[in-house]
């Protein structure tokens, strides 16, 4: 270390002495410095604060704790700093400020060294701990400020974003934006020196120690280094003043002149190349003198990095190309452009810039355009080698893979096309030269190869040859009007006989003449192209520019019907391109009559669809006589003589007719252009009449469709569709179908009347209406169903339509009189459904409440239903009608309220209530099949209720409904208005409620005799049907289930109104219908029987929550013995019923419908069960042969009747036995205790071990194989993914349940029993292959879900900061069950049973050693640190002689004992992957202890700490017994030298018989078998 025969390093002349050097430094700077971690203090504390001169003076400036974390902040460990740097930003942000001040000096030199730490995560803690700092301390920074700016300043360009953001975070706290680059400026020459250190000395081995640090880490954070650190100082540059720019010009300069910088062009790393080129760029744009004093190096290393084609280098690269060009005039001559730039720029354009088009080629014309003369010399070369490389790059690969790398290539071609055009637009030579070979040699072969290419078809190529033709006739009245216009003609010659040699041949490609057709319509329309994302335009000339301005809306459709009133600025205006159109036309119709091309044909459609001109017509009709039939005059009259129409009816009604014509969309597309050219709406609805009577269905379907789809074509249609020859024809058309479908036609759907959209006449759809309806009419008598289903289908899909779009439609008599026939034969149809009878009344509301009489058990055990059911079919229809007919009031204000009908006085109301009662079926329906959920979720789509409050008149009309018909009372009035109130809101509710006061205040004016007995009725079926629950009918059930639900809410609410009387009637009767109830399990498949429990259940449940909380105030009001009875008789009955009842249902047989409700129901109940009515239970013995168990009977019974149902296919009652299990477990040790101290006392040889409960353990043995079979193919370290409610998910389900009760069966052991348990289940592997599964079985990331987003990045919740809850209810999230389940064993584990899962774990492969290290450390280990330290701080244990305290933010645990004259001090410090590591005991204070005891005594407590399996506190509690027992007098055992055993904490019993000494049996038994021998370790003499 001491180095003094070391050579000296060349240049270093500072004293080598540390002393010497800090007077040096205190002489040149005047300030003390300081190291961290080299303190000489001669106080107690650490030495880890500065220790110079004044050392006194400096300690007591800085608190304790952070003088600890700045302790932390030293070591080599990315956790240990992280946590460090955490831990001092939360201890900036909660300590005074005059605290936090004395941490100033020293955090320059820390921020220096961890703002470049290695880990990504530690700098960017540093940065937030620095914000803190910042704001805390404020104003007090600024003398430090020199010291830090230059790393705070690399920070800020961290190549890791969050790190870097985070110090600009802090950088813009400490100063506001106008202050910023004052600072900078404040601070210049010292960030510019520590810039220029890292550029130009550092190195990978000098910034980090060669001996500690890999090779792979130094370089890397020497590359991360000099990327900041060039990223800083084009920051630097960019942020200060010019005058401070100025005045660093001769530091700059100095950098400038090393050829390491220059060097940093060529670096191998990407991202220093990128930085460094970012660098030149700005130096060129802010110091362009001191890039000019370094031309030649400048230029060398921009220029000829012109190839480097990384994504990271390439675009400040181009930057850097662009800015050398503009400062540096004479850049040319220290390059060779045509050697060593341009070549490589050729290869880069063929490669379509590898993949960076998009970045490369918007700047080709900005370069081209600095070149100078003498290197475009000779020009026409240049640009042939310059256009032919570009174009080239269209067929690359990324070019062709991606259309936006293809459309920056097109646009730089065009670009500096038009660009070299106009520097050449003249009539000299040598311009006419270039002028040839930019069109002819490179733009019409681009326009060719883009004519066979989809891609380049649908790209930007064709607009911008578009926008330059504009371009051109724009220039046509300028000074070079004679050369534009010479280009304009050599350019329409040749894209003419371009486009004539594609559609002068029959064979030609679709694609071709695809492309020749989109071409041409650009060209005539170029603003109904998609717009381009490029919203910068590059104007050459001031002409130019007034030409092009903003691109003219796009919101009309394709082909307009009506002419523009002028032609958009963008457009062309010469006849150049309708010349081309007539002359392409003309010769494409020779193919199609001579030759029957239907390409041709098709291309045909195209051209007339963008030229719907009567010029092109014309030119089509040459062939033509041009004689219309005399039939035709005289119906269309002078419309004949229009060329367009001519040719419509003469060409392309024929075509329309061909019967073996495939396809005729293309077809109709021609009519449209054809109606383009009349001169009126009458004229358009003239000629589509005509077409209507003598085309087919299919063609005029057709135009319908395209009328609808645009609106241009809708306006030129409207008139035809509202007129009388178009709806008599559909009039018929749907009389023809109806005919057809009374044959029994399997097929009768039209999409026709589908397409309607109300655009035709109202009489022509009541005519269809009626139409329809006497179809219908004519079906009702038909006997065979199976031909009426689609006949009905069909129909009604046609009515659903006319009602949705035709205002009144349902005001029509005939809609009316159709609307009762499908609602009749819905109703009727038995093919539909085998429970017609359900439609008479609502089947069910609340739950399973009925109104008539139960089907049989038969219908419920239907579990596939292929038909829905007839009342739930015509609730469908009735809905559909119902709420179009009631429009919301939103659309009030267009509907003629006028037309409707008072809802008030109509059958609507009852309509409504049909449909909630479907509504409430489908809810209420468990196991429901696909078709009825999807049926469920279209009634809730409709929101029926929310459409029924939206309308008053609705709204009134189910109000009066309800008051006015459903009294006097009957039973089914009473569901009905229960139902519907779960619709209606608060004020209608109390306005119900008034009304029904009023009614019932009046009995004894009405029925006064009907109210006496229609009690005595209420009473007499509760008392008949306590005998038999399968033998009652529903309305029998329905009374009692009323009953328990009216006795609920008097509990909860008025419970004080109930005498002595009142409450005995409702307590026995409460345990009267239980009895009932547990003695007709067998009657469970009814669901009104089901239903009938769990209101019995739900009626214990609220008995129960008011008997164990008394609401203040009402324990004086009720009677006085009420409290007792319950407890001493009721409780016990009830339980007593109950608990045989759950175990029954299991047994039962349910298939398919088992009775989860009841389960649940019962289960719930059963959460109440005392301890002691478990412990004495009243089941049927059950006993296992060869089950060694020392549990009293009753407990033994409750374990074998109840562990097997953990593996029962049903989570709630899994979950119900789980519940109560895990009440008795914390009882069960206890029955060990004396049979496992006699066995220890008397076992001499092997450790004695104990199985814990054996029915657990059975369940354990039965589901181990299972699980192996579910998991065996996932990998330790994946996910399974379970199915909620699987078979498998139950079977992990009870496994992962019955682990939990043994870890709460453990956690209650006193720790001797502990031993033997946890011995067991290390013979049996029990936990190895537990905790195997449980990694098959977490999550990789167990976050919570539905956390949000900000919550989640500040405060995570997961599965292990969150309980479980098992609720029986649960239905939602079941998908996590299993996981969450996982990860609360997995951390029970770690809890309770750390030493054998620290086991475990070290037995490991490497790779499931990893991954658990891993996920414990990140996910559980700071979870159960801080349950640890919290536990120990608010632990209420207390010993004698010792203190124990902890420390959170250091997550360390003191203990002190002290006796006497003795006192000792222990530190327990936690590892980061607690509990997996092993806990470190290190050395406090000690006093009166030999040094040999000391370290005894530390062994023991780490050993203790390491073996038990238990809390630290019970740890600390063995050491502290064992001390006791050394003061005592007690010897140790010699053979571990501690009083009490480590693992079984027994003491010293078995004496050598020569010796006298004592030791344990177990290190006995250890030591015999180890060494082969039976003789004493100490005397060495036999032992007996």
């Amino acid at each position: 270390m001491g180095g003094k025969n070391k050579q000296r390093t060349k240049g270093n002349v500072r004293p080598s002495s540390s002393g010497r050097a800090a007077d040096l430094l205190a002489r040149e700077s005047g300030v003390i410095p300081g190291f961290v971690g080299f303190g000489i203090s001669t106080s107690n504390e650490p030495g880890y604060v500065p220790a110079v001169h004044g050392a006194e003076e400096i300690d007591h400036l800085v608190d304790a704790d952070f003088r600890l974390v700045l302790r932390k902040l030293s070591k080599r460990d990315a956790v240990t700093k992280l946590k460090a740097v955490q831990e001092f930003g939360a201890m900036c942000q909660e300590r005074e400020s005059d605290i936090v001040k004395g941490v100033l000096p020293y955090w320059p030199r820390i921020y220096c060294k961890i703002s470049l730490d290695h880990d990504r995560r530690v700098r960017e803690a540093t940065q937030q701990a620095f914000e803190q700092l910042i704001l805390k301390v404020k104003r007090n920074l600024a003398p430090y400020l020199k010291g830090i700016m230059g790393h705070w300043i690399i920070a800020q360009c961290d190549t890791y974003s969050p790190a870097a953001s985070a110090a600009s975070v802090a950088f813009q706290t400490a100063f506001p934006l106008n202050k910023q680059p004052e600072a900078l400026s404040f601070c210049k020459d010292e960030v510019l020196n520590v810039l220029q250190d890292n550029l130009l000395k550092e190195t990978a081995d000098t910034l980090s120690d060669p001996q500690s640090i890999p090779e792979e880490e130094r370089e890397a954070k020497y590359m991360r280094l000099l990327t900041s650190s060039l990223l800083a100082l084009k920051r630097l540059l960019v942020m200060i003043p010019q005058t401070d720019r100025e005045a660093l010009g001769e530091h700059l300069a100095h950098v400038l002149s090393q050829g390491k910088f220059w060097k940093y062009s060529k670096h191998k790393t990407p991202q220093v190349r990128g930085a460094f080129f970012e660098v030149v760029a700005a130096l060129c744009e802010l110091a362009p003198q001191l890039v000019e004093a370094e031309a030649a190096r400048a230029c060398s290393a921009v220029l000829l990095s012109i190839d480097d084609a990384d994504p990271v280098v390439l675009p400040p690269l181009w930057e850097a190309v662009l800015h050398i060009l503009s400062s540096i005039e004479d850049c040319w001559t220290h390059v060779n452009a045509r050697k060593g730039v341009l070549p490589k720029l050729w290869v880069l354009l063929k490669e379509g810039g590898h993949g960076l088009a998009t970045a490369l080629h918007p700047n080709m014309l900005p370069f081209i355009s600095k070149l100078p003369a003498e290197v475009t010399e000779p020009k026409l070369d240049f640009c042939r080698s310059f256009f032919t490389s570009i174009i080239q790059g269209l067929s690359s690969e990324r070019a062709v893979a991606s259309p936006s790398e293809c459309a920056a290539i097109v646009f730089a071609t065009m670009e500096c096309l038009r660009f070299l055009l106009l520097q050449n637009a003249g009539e000299e030579p040598e311009q006419r030269a270039m002028q040839t070979v930019l069109i002819s040699e490179q733009l019409l072969p681009l326009i060719d190869k883009s004519l066979g290419n989809p891609a380049l078809q649908s790209g930007p190529l064709f607009l911008q040859i578009t926008e330059m033709l504009v371009s051109w006739e724009k220039r046509t009245t300028g000074n070079d009007a004679k050369t534009f216009q010479r280009l304009l003609v050599d350019f329409w010659d040749g894209l003419g006989s371009l486009c004539v040699g594609y559609v002068d041949q029959e064979q030609t490609e679709q694609v071709a003449l695809e492309g020749v057709a989109s071409l041409l319509q650009i060209m005539q329309n170029p603003c109904k192209q998609v717009k381009r994302k490029k919203s910068v335009k590059i104007c050459f000339s001031d002409q130019e520019a007034k030409g092009q301005g903003e691109d003219p809306p796009s919101g009309t459709p394709p082909t307009e019907l009506s002419e523009s009133q002028g032609k958009q600025d963008s457009s062309l205006r010469s006849s150049h391109l309708l010349e081309l159109v007539c002359q392409l036309a003309e010769l494409n119709m020779v193919y199609v009559c001579e030759r029957n091309s239907e390409r041709h044909l098709h291309f045909l459609a195209l051209l007339l669809r963008a030229f719907p001109k009567p010029q092109v017509f014309q030119v089509l009709l040459k062939s033509e006589d041009g004689k219309p039939e005399q039939g035709l005059e005289a119906e269309l009259g002078a419309l004949t003589e229009n060329p367009a129409v001519r040719f419509l009816l003469q060409r392309v009604v024929m075509w329309l007719r061909q019967d073996d014509r495939q396809g005729t969309d293309f077809l109709v597309d021609m009519v449209f252009s054809a109606l383009h050219c009349c001169n009126s709406k009458g004229e358009q609805t003239l000629v589509l009449n005509h077409l209507t009577m003598s085309l087919k269905w299919g063609v005029i379907l057709q135009i319908i469709q395209k009328a609808c789809a645009d609106a241009g074509y809708l306006e030129a249609c409207r008139g035809w569709l509202k007129g009388s020859v178009l709806g008599e024809r559909l009039v018929g058309l749907a009389g023809e179908l109806c005919a057809f479908g009374l044959k029994g036609s399997p097929s009768l759907s039209s999409p026709l009347m589908s397409q309607n959209k109300s655009l035709i006449g109202k009489v022509y759809v009541e005519q269809i209406i009626e139409r329809l309806h006497a179809t219908l009419t004519e079906a009702k008598g038909m006997s065979d169903a199976g031909n009426m289903e689609p006949l009905v289908s069909f129909i009604c899909d046609v009515a659903s339509n006319f009602f949705s779009s035709v205002k009144g439609c349902l005001l029509l008599a005939a809609a009316e009189e159709l609307v009762l026939t499908i609602f009749q034969l819905c109703a009727l149809d038995q093919t539909l459904t085998h429970l017609s009878g359900w439609v008479k009344r609502p089947l069910l509301c609340g739950r399973l409440r009925v109104t008539e009489e139960i089907p049989g058990v038969e219908l419920w055990k239907v579990k596939d239903m292929s038909r829905l059911p007839a009342h739930l079919c015509a609730s469908a229809v009735l809905g559909k009608i119902i709420f179009i007919a009631v429009p919301a009031d939103t659309q009030q204000e267009e509907t003629d309220t006028s037309e409707l009908p008072d809802l008030r006085h109509t059958v609507f109301t009852k309509i409504f209530a049909e449909i909630l009662y479907a509504l409430q079926w489908c809810e209420e329906m468990e196991h429901c099949p696909a078709m009825l959920a999807e049926y469920y979720k279209m009634l809730q789509d409709w929101n029926i209720a929310e459409k029924t409050h939206s309308n008053s008149s609705a709204k009134a009309g189910i109000l009066e409904t309800l008051f006015t018909s459903f009294y006097p009372l009957s039973e089914q009035s009473v569901c009905t208005i229960q139902v519907l109130c779960s619709s209606l809101t608060a004020a209608e509710r109390e306005g119900l409620i008034a009304l029904s006061i009023a009614e019932l205040l009046n009995w004894q004016e009405k029925e006064q005799d009907c109210a006496h007995s229609r009690t005595c009725d209420c009473l007499s079926p509760c008392l008949s049907i306590l005998s038999d629950l399968g033998k009652a009918s529903a309305a029998e059930l329905a009374l009692p289930v009323e009953m328990m639900c009216f006795l609920c809410w008097l509990v909860d609410h008025s419970p004080t109104v109930l005498g002595s009387t009142h409450w005995d009637f409702l307590l026995c009767s409460m345990l009267a219908w239980l009895e009932t109830a547990s003695e007709s399990s067998g009657a469970f498949w009814n669901p009104w029987v089901q239903q009938f429990v769990c209101a019995n259940c739900e009626l214990i449940v609220r008995l129960t929550d008011f008997f164990i909380a008394l609401p203040a105030g009402v324990a004086e009001q009720l009677p006085s013995e009420l409290s007792s009875e319950w407890q001493e008789f009721f409780v016990e009955g009830i339980h007593n019923l109950l608990l045989p009842l759950l175990v029954k249902i299991p047994g039962g047989l349910y298939e398919p419908l088992f009775p989860m409700a009841v389960v649940v129901a019962v289960g719930n109940a059963l959460s109440y069960i005392p301890i002691q009515l478990l412990t004495q239970n009243k089941l049927p013995a059950r006993f296992v042969a060869d089950q060694n168990s020392s549990l009293p009977d009753a407990l033994q019974t409750l374990l074998n009747t109840l562990g097997p149902l953990l593996l029962f296919k049903a989570r709630p009652l899994q979950l119900a036995v789980y519940h109560m299990l895990h009440k008795i477990m914390p009882l069960l040790p206890e029955s060990d205790r004396e049979s496992a101290t006699a066995k220890s006392e008397d076992e001499d040889e092997e450790e004695p071990c104990l199985s814990p409960p054996a029915a657990i353990m059975t369940i354990l043995t039965a589901t181990e194989e299972l699980l192996e079979n579910i998991l065996g193919g996932v990998q330790v370290g994946g996910f399974a993914v379970v199915q909620p409610l699987s078979m498998e998910h139950c079977c992990i389900l009870g496994y992962l349940l019955a682990w939990k009760l043994l870890l709460t069966f453990f956690k209650a052991a006193p720790s001797q029993l502990r031993v033997q348990y946890s011995l067991h289940l290390r013979k049996t592997r029990a936990l190895h292959k537990l905790l195997l599964h449980l990694f098959r079985l977490m999550p990789e990331n167990p976050a919570l879900p539905g956390q949000p987003t900000e919550m989640a990045s500040k405060d995570p919740k997961s599965f292990f900061t969150e309980n479980l809850s098992l609720s029986l209810h649960q239905t939602e999230g079941l998908q996590c069950e299993v996981p969450h389940l996982a990860c609360s064993v997995y951390y029970g584990a770690l809890k309770d049973l750390p030493a054998m899962v620290r086991l475990w774990w070290n037995s490991q492969e490497k790779r499931v050693f990893s991954i658990v290290d891993k996920f414990t450390s990140k996910y559980v280990s700071s979870v159960l640190s801080l349950q640890e330290i919290t536990s120990v701080q608010s632990s209420t244990q207390t010993f004698e002689n010792m203190t124990v305290k902890a420390r959170s933010a250091t997550r360390e645990v003191i203990a002190t004992y002290s006796v006497d004259d003795i006192f000792i001090e222990l530190v327990i410090q936690l590892p980061q992957n607690y509990p997996l590591g092993s806990i470190s005991v290190e050395s406090g204070r000690r006093v009166g202890v030999a040094v040999q005891q000391w370290r005894n005594w530390m062994l023991q407590l780490s050993t203790y700490l390491t073996n038990q399996n238990g809390s630290i506190m019970e740890g600390l509690s063995l050491w502290k017994n064992n001390v006791d027992k050394r003061f005592e007098g007690v010897e140790d055992c010699m053979i571990c030298f501690s009083v009490i055993h480590g693992s079984n904490y027994s003491l010293p019993k078995k004496a050598c018989r020569t010796c006298k000494k004592k030791f344990h049996s177990a290190c006995l038994y250890k030591w015999f078998t180890s060494s082969n021998k039976s003789t004493c370790p100490l005397c060495r003499e036999t032992f007996f």
